[in-house]
């Protein structure tokens, strides 16, 4: 099949990022540089959950029947589980953190509690419905669930919605969409539950102008979805919130509140890009492959002149490498033209030139950086800051 060459699929391979193989139809073969890209993704992701008071939790993979019985997908999802005799691997991660909860004596002063998990998912997807990183039967999950009392959840939403919006405008999205999906004909829980969780996220919409979807809510609660809006005009639905009255109920979580009494917490579900592998996919495609520097394989590439400037090069590479970024060294015997041009190719934000007057100065020229070599220190910290997140 012959792909676009602003495919994401086309991209990673042009890139050298990843590829697809008939042997594991719906799963990715990371290669290193991709790799890279996806774990600076990932920490970013660790990094704004952290600053949120999430704590990182794992959870097992493979869980029995009545697990997914209780959280309601084995009779409302079971044509995405993967079974394995009287067991199935995860397609959410959110009942092992509830068992998590379970395990513990919360009272109010516990909440809100706050687990995340960026959880390795298995969905049974058709074979027709697969589509390189956008559809896939193994991706990870950036999941967050925060247990919290009811009359919490409008001010907990709003903010999440602000701190997200956000994020996708620095990473290059200037329009943002909102998309509020009501109560399915399927559902778990009462009519007065669900009436209270639509009303809760409707608060916290505020005035933010957004979409109505009747019936599109999971089966255990409503939810908010944050649509993106690409360079090529197609709209992405990534981050969502999904507020649920019913699981923590179904999987014993309680916790007293301040007046002694004793009930189930609600449940925010939360994640902000969904699925990493979509996000990174939809990202390269935004970016035609020239992705912001924070996230880019190699931020750097050191191209000695000569191999009287390799000692200096070397050098130069490995103070990079100490200084955080990811840096490579070309002293391949091919010309210093074809070098840069291939480090062009591969949408490197950086190309650092160095030559005998370079090494004798102690300096670098960056190509990207006007005519004048820099200093070794002053280049670095230009570098840092071009590609911090």
């Amino acid at each position: 099949m012959q792909l676009d060459s602003h495919d994401h699929r086309a991209l990673g391979e042009r890139l050298d990022l990843f590829h697809f193989a008939p042997e594991a139809p719906g799963m990715v073969y990371w290669h290193p540089r991709g790799w890279a890209a996806y774990r600076a993704l990932e920490e970013e992701v660790r990094r704004r959950l952290r600053r949120e008071g999430f704590e990182e939790v794992r959870t097992p993979q493979l869980m029995r029947r009545e697990v997914w019985e209780r959280s309601g997908h084995w009779d409302q999802f079971p044509e995405g589980l993967f079974t394995l005799g009287d067991a199935a691997l995860k397609p959410v991660n959110c009942p092992g953190h509830l068992a998590l909860a379970a395990r513990r004596s919360l009272s109010w002063r516990d909440l809100p509690l706050r687990y995340a998990e960026l959880g390795l998912v298995h969905r049974d997807e058709p074979s027709g419905a697969l589509h390189g990183l956008f559809r896939l039967r193994q991706f990870t999950q950036d999941d967050g669930h925060i247990l919290l009392p009811e009359e919490s959840v409008a001010a907990e939403v709003e903010r999440f919605l602000d701190s997200l919006a956000g994020f996708y405008r620095r990473v290059g999205f200037d329009e943002i969409g909102y998309a509020f999906s009501t109560r399915p004909a399927a559902r778990a829980g009462s009519d007065a539950q669900w009436d209270r969780a639509e009303a809760a996220l409707r608060a916290a919409l505020g005035d933010r102008e957004h979409a109505l979807q009747p019936g599109e809510g999971a089966f255990y609660g409503p939810k908010i979805e944050l649509v993106l809006r690409d360079r090529l005009g197609r709209r992405w639905q990534c981050g969502t919130i999904q507020l649920d009255l019913v699981l923590p109920e179904r999987f014993g979580v309680r916790y007293a509140d301040g007046r002694g009494a004793r009930g189930a917490p609600a449940m925010l579900h939360r994640a902000m890009l969904g699925s990493l592998e979509r996000f990174f996919g939809i990202l390269l495609e935004h970016h035609a492959g020239r992705l912001p520097g924070w996230l880019a394989p190699e931020q750097v590439v050191v191209l000695p002149v000569s191999d009287a400037a390799l000692p200096w090069a070397r050098e130069v590479h490995q103070r990079l490498v100490d200084a955080g970024l990811r840096a490579r060294l070309d002293d391949r015997p091919e010309s210093l033209a074809k070098r840069i041009r291939e480090a062009h190719a591969l949408c490197l934000p950086h190309v650092a030139v160095v030559g005998e007057r370079e090494q004798r100065d102690r300096r670098v020229s960056l190509r990207d950086h006007g005519r004048d070599a820099l200093p070794l220190d002053g280049a670095i910290a230009a570098m840092r800051r071009a590609c911090a997140p």
